[in-house]
């Protein structure tokens, strides 16, 4: 049977949280610019739902956190090198964001382009003398159909001259570290624009040891695209609209979590991307369905969790989905303490910063 899990506490108001409620001052001293040189290195804010409690950890001491029966979830999609940076002809610069391909040859692409005001239907962007982006037509939401023009197969093309497409936050350019290191150690499927970051701090010794004490360890696939962190600019989040993520769970994956929670295990999520992969496919009785498909789930205050117990994810910025996910799994009042804990303990924000653990 399943566990119960934990309710979020914390001084939730009764009415709805507008979007100004999930603003806070995040000084860019806290914004980590480059991963720890070891991925487990990182800080483990334990989160306590059942007496609003936090503890300062280390991320390997989730080892010993983690129960025999329980299940961990891990978002196993792999980013891509999809920012291509180059020229128009007039020899201004330009850049591609590719966000999906549209057939299967994977020559052409939604994408987001800049400027977006000048790479207009028929405009061409020089990447290097064997890549060419030629932009086909606009698209309703501001982007851009836009094809490959090279002799290199698509693949091979974006590995050679694309870009790890680091978030804007960090401020630099990326290099070979960061091809890496934004990427988890468990990345098999290709299809990402941004790394699931909570996976980040996961190493093959710390997975290994986890699964040593009995515990299942189960892949999901959701490919994270640029709207999971839009910041909502509507006060009322009902209106915010999440951009469509296509995701897959296999019939193992599906048969083990099930197993878990059938025997009164927990259900682990690896980062929010995992979350909206499992509540996004559960049924009304909190089963999880195998199969593949779109989801377009906003999760926020209020929100009935039905699959997953436990959380680990990393700090997220003001006014974004992520962070009223975050809120909805441990409560609001609950949330912006443990922020407001992170800052005063100098905890590092954001994609290649410090982890937190909501059980």
């Amino acid at each position: 049977m399943k566990s119960t899990a934990t309710p979020p506490i914390g001084n939730d108001p009764a009415q709805a949280l507008n979007t100004g409620a999930f603003d806070y001052d995040l000084d860019p001293q806290f914004i980590a610019q480059r991963p720890l040189p070891e991925r487990d290195a990182s800080r483990l804010l334990v989160i306590r739902r059942i007496d609003a409690s936090l503890k300062d950890h280390v991320f390997t001491d989730i080892v010993e956190l983690i129960a025999p029966g329980d299940v961990l979830v891990l978002n196993d999609t792999r980013v891509i090198p999809a920012r291509l940076l180059g020229q128009k002809p007039t020899g201004a610069a330009a850049e591609v964001l590719l966000i999906r391909p549209i057939d299967p040859s994977a020559e052409r692409w939604h994408a987001l382009v800049r400027p977006g005001g000048k790479l207009k239907p028929g405009r061409i962007v020089k990447v290097a003398d064997e890549l060419s982006v030629q932009i086909e037509d606009s698209t309703e939401d501001g982007g851009r159909i836009v094809r490959l023009l090279s002799d290199l197969l698509p693949a091979a093309a974006l590995a050679r001259f694309g870009h790890t497409p680091l978030p804007p936050y960090i401020d630099r350019e990326d290099d070979e570290f960061d091809r890496r290191r934004y990427q988890t150690v468990y990345a098999r499927a290709d299809g990402s624009v941004a790394a699931p970051t909570a996976g980040l701090h996961f190493t093959e010794n710390i997975l290994e040891m986890i699964r040593a004490r009995g515990v299942g360890i189960a892949q999901v696939t959701l490919h994270v695209g640029p709207a999971t962190f839009r910041l909502v600019e509507e006060e009322d989040p009902a209106r915010h609209r999440m951009g469509s993520e296509w995701y897959r769970i296999t019939p193992e994956a599906a048969t083990m979590i099930n197993g878990v929670r059938d025997d009164g295990g927990s259900v682990w999520a690896v980062g929010t991307t995992t979350v909206r992969t499992l509540e996004a496919a559960a049924g009304a009785d909190g089963r999880v369905a195998a199969g593949e498909g779109s989801t377009e789930l906003f999760i926020r205050p209020s929100y009935d969790f039905r699959v997953v117990d436990r959380l680990v994810t990393n700090f997220h910025l003001p006014r974004s989905t992520l962070l009223m996910l975050v809120a909805a799994f441990a409560g609001y009042g609950l949330t912006m303490n443990a922020y407001r804990h992170a800052m005063a303990q100098r905890y590092r924000f954001l994609s290649y910063g410090d982890a937190t653990l909501i059980i």
